[in-house]
Parts: structure tokens; sequence; C-alpha cells
């Protein structure tokens, strides 16, 4: 089960995350042997990521320990890790992740709610679209129009006919 902690008056409160649920993150492989080397040892039920004592981070005292001093000294001074978040989910748009799968990603509800913080991130612009589906259809046998259906299947359309028959 995932487990989160929450530093409520002082005190670090371990339960699930707040919608209950489990989230996955990708992890690109330019990271994966670091992680695992990090792990090695580790039991599955273990933390990734420990305070020096082997317990759970604290928010407050890893932010002013860690994380800010190391943010400041690559000249990002400032940064918090919310605005890591909001790189990864910048990140995984560019990539091409469509809003559904960066609503798993960052743990939303909805993807509406999804669209609501990061609208701005999926593009907008209809030549770009019309261009992939040009470029989709050049990439398969011009002589067949295909259609995609909501299941993922693709129908076959048949032959296209010249214009005027």
């Amino acid at each position: 089960m995932a487990v989160a902690f929450a530093e409520v008056g002082g005190n670090l409160v371990e339960g699930t995350p707040k919608n209950h649920q489990r989230r996955s993150v990708p992890i690109p492989r330019f990271l994966v042997d670091e992680l695992a080397a990090h792990i090695v040892g580790k039991g599955r039920a273990a933390l990734v990521f420990t305070a020096p004592n082997g317990g759970p981070l604290r928010n407050t005292n890893f932010r002013s320990r860690v994380f800010a001093p190391a943010s400041a000294s690559v000249g990002l001074a400032g940064l918090t890790p919310h605005d890591l978040r909001h790189t990864a989910a910048s990140l995984a748009v560019a990539a091409g992740a469509n809003v559904k799968a960066v609503q798993r990603m960052l743990g939303h509800a909805s993807a509406s709610m999804t669209l609501d913080v990061y609208a701005g991130l999926f593009g907008d612009d209809l030549d770009a679209v019309a261009n992939r589906l040009d470029e989709a259809v050049t990439a398969r046998d011009k002589d067949y129009l295909r259609t995609g259906t909501t299941d993922g299947g693709v129908i076959d359309l048949g032959k296209r006919r010249s214009p005027g028959r």
C-alpha cells in the first residue's frame, strides 16, 4: 500500500496519499541505474529516501537543509519541490504525454482538473494537428483511408476513390 507522511503540529503522521490511491510515476531510463544502486539491500517496503537517522524525511528539514542549498548552488534559488512537480508535468506534455497520462502521474482526480491547471501546456495549434494527420496518412499506404475507433482499433475504409466517382 502507498504510504504518505504529513507534518501536523510538528508531529509526523503516517497515512495514505490524499486520494487514498496508488500513484504511478514514470522513471526515465537515465535514472533507473542510479535509483537501483540507491536501493540495493533495502526491503520492498523500505523508504527510498530517508533522513540521516534512517526515518522518513521531514519536509521542513529537508527543504531548508538539503533542497534549498542544492537549488541555490545551481543558480535556482527559490525553487520549490512543487516547482519540480510542474516541471515534470511540463516535460511529460512536451514528450507527447496525453492528458490522461499526466492526470495519473500527478494523482489528479480527473483529466479536467489536470487541464484546469496545465491547459496552456497542451498545444491547440490546429495547423500542427493537420500536419500530424497528414504525416500519419503519408506514413501508411496512401491507397487506403483508415479511421480509429474508441477502443483503439482501426477500421479499413477501403480504397480511396478518385474525385468525381
